[in-house]
């Protein structure tokens, strides 16, 4: 038996981490826009990364060096460093070059990115804000700030998690995202970091698996970065594991994230699950629940608070899974206005399904009726606010 309890302290909370952020003036106006995370010893890490086939140079970067420990994160925001080739990569070793220079006890560094796509990155102000660096800053709120494009909030976490005879390890991490979110492995950038002794073998397995139900069971847009990356350190500082209790914090960790990130989500005003059950089996439950999910008049419909179920159904149907009219159930909430068959769509249950989808987070319900498959996607609405966020992103 365990108990998660939720801390303040965000990637700092684990014992031995440390993180801070600046302005080296890749953002206008003076904002935060470059981020640290260290460790006083070395980390066993592990990441998972997008699908999309343009992976960005900092994730080539990695790949390259097979990354397995590490102590130093350098995270930047506005510039991606993606669609630039060896220079791009040649580049994140000049400047983790520097900052080992400038820090000798780093070892392994590595860096991530997000912004702009196709434009190289600014070395010297990058150069510069690492002279700026205290290692053993403490500050996870600026740290968090500082890797925001688009999103409207930081988005922190963190656990202490107790097992049972009184030992106990911390779990924290760090996200950003709100715009081009459509997960395929990973999604967006998310930094975990932990004191658990959770063994280096059994990290990137046990990312993998948390992602499928969180990261990459939100969409915002539709859209798969070419940086997403959720990177877990951990340096085994509590000396304390259990690993049921460990999947359990971390999975929470990554779900608390990854609502987050879609109730942020560009221009958003509604977080929406899209429960799917009965389906064939899970994998059919999956397709169904995501296409719900990313579907972009299912979305507008949404941001009108017009609960057109017909758009649901469409979705469902076109989807490709196994289904059937005469077995789908479509629930607003607890208001169901479709079932097997019969539309109980009259004045006054559209008056009801209409005022769910005023609130601010609801659940819309598809029972396919063919099996015992179940999946839940996760997405938001989408409205003006978002093309105008995206119209003029690089300005």
């Amino acid at each position: 038996m365990h108990t998660i309890t939720p801390i303040e302290g965000g990637v700092c909370a684990p014992k031995g981490f440390f993180a801070d952020g600046i302005a080296a003036g890749l953002k206008p106006n003076g904002a935060k826009d470059m981020a640290f995370i260290y460790a006083d010893t070395p980390c066993d890490t592990a990441a998972v990364f997008t699908a999309n086939r343009f992976q960005a140079a900092p994730i080539k970067h990695f790949q390259k060096h097979d990354i397995t420990r590490t102590n130093f994160v350098l995270i930047n925001a506005k510039n991606a460093n993606a669609m630039t080739g060896e220079a791009g990569i040649a580049d994140i070793e000049e400047i983790l070059h520097h900052a080992q220079t400038l820090f000798p006890a780093i070892e392994n560094p590595v860096m991530s990115s997000t912004g702009v796509i196709g434009v190289r990155l600014p070395k010297a102000k990058l150069t510069a804000g690492l002279e700026r660096f205290d290692l053993h800053a403490k500050n996870p709120d600026a740290a968090a700030e500082a890797i925001m494009t688009t999103d409207s909030y930081p988005k922190q976490v963190a656990f202490e998690v107790t097992l049972q005879g009184g030992r106990s390890f911390r779990i924290g991490a760090m996200a950003k995202g709100a715009g081009m979110i459509n997960p395929a492995m990973a999604t967006m950038l998310c930094f975990i970091t932990t004191d658990a002794a959770v063994a280096q073998a059994r990290i990137k397995p046990l990312l993998q698996q948390a992602a499928r139900t969180t990261f990459n069971a939100v969409s915002v847009d539709g859209d798969t970065s070419t940086n997403d990356t959720v990177m877990l350190l951990a340096n085994g500082a509590s000396g304390a594991y259990e690993e049921e209790a460990f999947f359990d914090a971390l999975k929470r960790l990554m779900h608390e994230l990854a609502l987050k990130i879609v109730a942020d989500g560009e221009g958003a005003s509604k977080c929406v699950a899209f429960e799917v059950t009965g389906a064939a089996d899970e994998a059919e439950a999956e397709i169904c629940a995501k296409a719900l999910s990313n579907s972009l008049l299912v979305k507008t419909a949404l941001y009108g608070e017009d609960p057109n179920w017909g758009r649901i159904a469409s979705t469902v149907g076109a989807s490709g899974v196994t289904c059937d009219p005469a077995t789908l159930t479509i629930t607003f909430g607890n208001v169901t206005v479709y079932d097997k068959g019969e539309i109980l769509f009259d004045e006054e249950t559209e008056k009801r399904a209409a005022e769910v989808m005023k609130r601010n987070a609801f659940a819309i319900r598809c029972h396919l009726g063919v099996g015992e498959g179940a999946f839940t996607a996760y997405g938001c609405d989408l409205g003006h606010e978002y093309v105008k966020i995206n119209a003029d992103y690089r300005t």
